[in-house]
């Protein structure tokens, strides 16, 4: 069974090497390419592929835009995120399905098994990135404690009403609580966390995974 590829990558000899790597293998068939974001997503809805070998880090639309997009069409192609970072916006492709990750340096081999384990319906995360993976999420488990320490049950629920962008009155409806003592609540949430406002304590919040 041939796997249809569609490849987004912004360096053109990467892009150029890769698409090289995955036309020597007979399984493997080259349907599309994109050098930025807006290009994966018109290519890959255009033509349907297996799989999108994605990178992360892309002009306009960077990879992680890439798939927020796909999710609010509800439109969910199986992704393989082809990435130089570890950390946050690993976690983040992982969260809105990747299905793959391999580093930019992992061996040819490894790449061509995971966007086969991918197109076969199963999961690939490289050792190193699932290690790396691993330790994000436990310092994130450490800030959450001592967030959740540091302000009140009532304190954390305001700061999640207001860093998903509801202002104070409608925090006070949903809490059942006077919009004054919304407002004092938030502004304890403001001094304790160190934070200078609604974008910022959404930044902190979504940052820490507190959202």
């Amino acid at each position: 069974m041939t796997i249809r590829l569609v490849v987004a990558d912004d360096h053109p000899v990467v892009l150029e090497g890769l698409v090289r790597i995955f036309e020597m293998q007979r399984d493997f068939e080259i349907v599309g390419t994109a050098r930025d974001g807006d290009e994966a997503l018109r290519v890959v809805r255009q033509v349907l592929p297996d799989v999108l070998v994605l990178d992360l880090r892309m002009p306009g639309k960077n990879g992680i835009e890439v798939m927020r997009e796909f999710r609010r069409d509800g439109f969910a192609p199986r992704v393989v995120v082809l990435t130089a970072v570890h950390g946050e916006d690993v976690i983040e492709a992982i969260r809105l399905g990747a299905k793959g990750v391999v580093l930019k340096e992992t061996a040819t081999r490894l790449l061509l098994r995971c966007v086969r384990e991918v197109h076969a319906g199963r999961k690939w995360l490289e050792r190193s990135v699932a290690m790396q993976t691993v330790d994000v999420l436990l310092h994130r488990y450490d800030t959450t404690r001592t967030v959740a320490a540091s302000l009140t049950p009532r304190e954390l629920e305001v700061a999640r009403f207001v860093a998903d962008g509801l202002h104070s009155k409608a925090v006070a409806a949903k809490l059942e609580i006077s919009e004054g003592t919304a407002k004092l609540h938030l502004h304890n949430v403001y001094k304790k966390l160190g934070v200078g406002g609604r974008v910022a304590l959404a930044v902190y919040m979504h940052g820490r995974g507190l959202d």
